[in-house]
């Protein structure tokens, strides 16, 4: 799951966050897709990525990374190989793919879009 952190965190808070939470369940990919299109990284160095870019507001679990990931690789946008880290470990490195950058591109004019949409309805008066 993607979260979004904030604190301090009140009640309201808490159900504020569970739907931002449903929101930023569809932009995981892009997030992905971005990092990816940096430099090639396995799952954890993904997830810490995100986390440092956003400052800790948004944390990526696990039971979402990989799931996203097997699937952008399934549809082709990432290519995973097999490697060991720099600290000796077996991990399997994920790199962009043509066809992904293409997906980063459209996913980029959708999120413009939406955050052109929600802006407009905010302005309104």
């Amino acid at each position: 799951m993607l979260r979004l952190y904030r604190s301090p965190i009140s009640a309201r808070d808490i159900v504020m966050n569970t739907h931002q939470m449903e929101l930023m369940k569809g932009t995981l990919d892009l997030l992905v897709l971005k990092t990816l299109a940096l430099e090639p990284r396995h799952g954890v160095g993904i997830a810490d990525r995100i986390e440092q870019v956003t400052r800790g507001a948004f944390q990526v679990s696990p039971g979402s990374l990989f799931p996203a990931l097997h699937r952008l690789e399934q549809d082709g946008f990432i290519r995973g190989e097999w490697s060991e880290t720099p600290g000796g470990h077996r991990a399997k490195y994920y790199r962009i793919t043509a066809a992904g950058r293409r997906q980063l591109t459209h996913e980029k004019r959708n999120w413009a879009r939406i955050v052109l949409a929600i802006g407009q309805i905010l302005a309104e008066r």
